[in-house]
């Protein structure tokens, strides 16, 4: 899928969501696209509970991927349980082997330099 499309469809899913929400994974995409030049943007799992799909950042594998949930914003790190998160950013999905998560809730701040720390770590896991 080209890149300009991804985009597009990112924005659209984003877009659709007019509160705090929306504008928190604006947000945290514009740091995850910061984190590393070489991310691709993408949109997968498209399925009729949920037509637009969901928001992926990959490099040679997954990276994380975004999520609007009724009372939080997650980021999802496939790898996460082999990151170290010294700035422990990771708040959910704690209880799993392989997986984590980093759950925004509403008036949260987006750690920028913890973050883009996180995001390079995941993108190396992957290398």
């Amino acid at each position: 899928m080209p890149v300009e499309r991804s985009s597009r469809e990112v924005d659209a899913i984003i877009g659709q969501c007019r509160d705090w929400r929306g504008e928190t994974l604006s947000r945290v995409r514009a740091v995850v696209l910061s984190a590393h030049p070489d991310l691709v943007e993408e949109v997968k799992w498209k399925k009729p509970s949920r037509p637009e799909g969901v928001p992926v950042w990959s490099h040679g594998g997954i990276v994380c991927i975004g999520e609007m949930l009724k009372s939080a914003v997650r980021v999802t790190f496939p790898k996460g349980a082999q990151l170290e998160d010294p700035k422990q950013l990771c708040n959910a999905r704690l209880d799993s082997r392989s997986v984590r998560a980093i759950d925004i809730r509403e008036g949260e701040k987006v750690r920028v330099a913890a973050w883009r720390a996180l995001v390079r770590e995941a993108v190396k896991l992957n290398s």
